[in-house]
């Protein structure tokens, strides 16, 4: 069972995803990670796949999904559940703040 975790955004490491692509591991459990993504204009993370399921939602900025065969343009307050194993890509069409949830944890993003 996971123990209780309180950390500070203040001391939370930045790591350079890709090019204009910044992650922030908030926090991770037994079950889940939560991860803040931050994209600067036209940065983009390449198509990819992983066998988490991902849940997330715009908190600023806009960006287009392709999930599948699916592109969609979100904005402030959107969500999105991307299943496991299915390819997705995004662009930042203006700077962007995604928070994301994937289950199981995601030990390569795990308390970064």
């Amino acid at each position: 069972m996971s123990e209780i975790r309180i950390r500070s955004y203040e001391n939370l490491s930045p790591v350079a995803q890709f090019p204009g692509v910044t992650r922030r591991t908030l926090v991770s459990g037994d079950r889940l990670t939560f991860v803040e993504i931050q994209l600067q204009p036209d940065a983009e993370v390449p198509e990819h796949t992983h066998p988490h399921e991902q849940a997330g939602h715009v908190a600023a900025g806009r960006v287009r999904f392709r999930i599948g065969a699916v592109e969609s343009e979100l904005g402030p307050g959107s969500s999105y559940l991307i299943p496991g194993d299915v390819p997705h890509h995004v662009v930042a069409l203006e700077d962007s703040t995604l928070i994301e949830v994937f289950s199981p944890v995601r030990e390569d993003f795990a308390d970064d």
